[in-house]
């Protein structure tokens, strides 16, 4: 496969080659997410030149140098993964120190973002080391350029990334996900997006951009209310694979009050009244004491349904 790309490292090479590569820094960098054409020329260049590559799986990794046709033997990868990050650093700074040039990536997609690289950065910069990024894929902002997000609510979005995996945990997440106004990038694996889906469903008509295996072969990326969100993963048996980034957009400005209820009727199906309504304020804001006439309220209203 390497032959696919011998053209591609040659205009690398004369593209980036005469940009100043400082010695003892680590170089930051983004590999594709899923489409290896994705990758930049700047990339392939520093990839080929460092000294040393450390890596989520040096397995990945090896897999990956090859598919370009860049040549790296078993000891110029150095595994730095979540497990053992702050150990690997050390490594990673021993090699800076002797003026090598050394490279970071993960398995895929743009390091520090849901993916190891965070602490080996900040361990550099405790070391006064030098960290140069290389921009490139990111399944944060593909999935929001295919969004068509509209600036209706300012304050652009937030990364939340893969909310807790545990039921429990994961509802309350949501919970907190109702009272954001501004657009939310959440990311899931195939095994989980069913719960998800599910917890995601109490936000009823917010609307929520899925995409599946993006950049892919097999990609598909789909907008729809949140409470349709189960519905459309059962409609194709192929839409449990892959990968996911989901962008819940911007709430409407007008339905902020009634979200804030929405949120508080959320909380007293879990919880005792003065337990919701504390935690509503501090999502919300809102005042404890409006807040709770209006559980009050709701409660009343739930009382007399179940009598009739």
């Amino acid at each position: 496969m390497s032959a696919l790309f011998t053209s591609a490292l040659a205009a690398s090479a004369e593209a980036a080659s005469g940009q100043h590569y400082p010695q003892g820094t680590l170089y930051v960098v983004a590999t594709p997410i899923g489409n290896l054409a994705d990758i930049s020329l700047r990339a392939l260049y520093v990839l080929g030149l460092v000294d040393a590559i450390a890596c989520e799986d040096t397995r990945h990794t090896q897999a990956l140098l090859r598919a370009y046709g860049i040549d790296k033997n078993a000891k110029q990868l150095i595994a730095v993964h979540q497990h053992n990050e702050a150990q690997a650093a050390s490594t990673v700074i021993d090699h800076l120190r002797q003026g090598q040039r050394v490279a970071y990536v993960s398995d895929a997609g743009t390091p520090g973002i849901s993916d190891p690289g965070a602490r080996l950065v900040a361990a550099l910069q405790h070391q006064q080391l030098r960290c140069i990024p290389l921009p490139g894929p990111s399944s944060v902002t593909t999935v929001l350029s295919a969004a068509g997000l509209v600036e209706d609510h300012p304050g652009g979005f937030v990364f939340s990334g893969f909310l807790p995996s545990k039921t429990g945990e994961r509802d309350r997440a949501v919970v907190a996900l109702a009272a954001e106004t501004r657009a939310v990038v959440l990311l899931e694996a195939p095994h989980r997006i069913e719960a998800l889906a599910l917890a995601l469903t109490s936000l009823g008509s917010r609307l929520v951009t899925v995409g599946r295996e993006l950049t892919k072969q097999f990609e598909e990326i789909a907008t729809m209310a949140a409470s349709e969100l189960p519905t459309w993963l059962a409609a194709d048996a192929n839409r449990l694979r892959g990968e996911f980034a989901l962008v819940l957009h911007p709430m409407p400005p007008s339905t902020e009050t009634t979200q804030d209820t929405r949120i508080l009727k959320l909380l007293l199906a879990q919880l005792p009244l003065k337990t919701a309504v504390k935690l509503a304020a501090d999502i919300t804001g809102e005042p404890r004491n409006a807040l709770y006439e209006v559980a009050l309220t709701l409660k009343g209203a739930k009382e007399v349904g179940s009598e009739g």
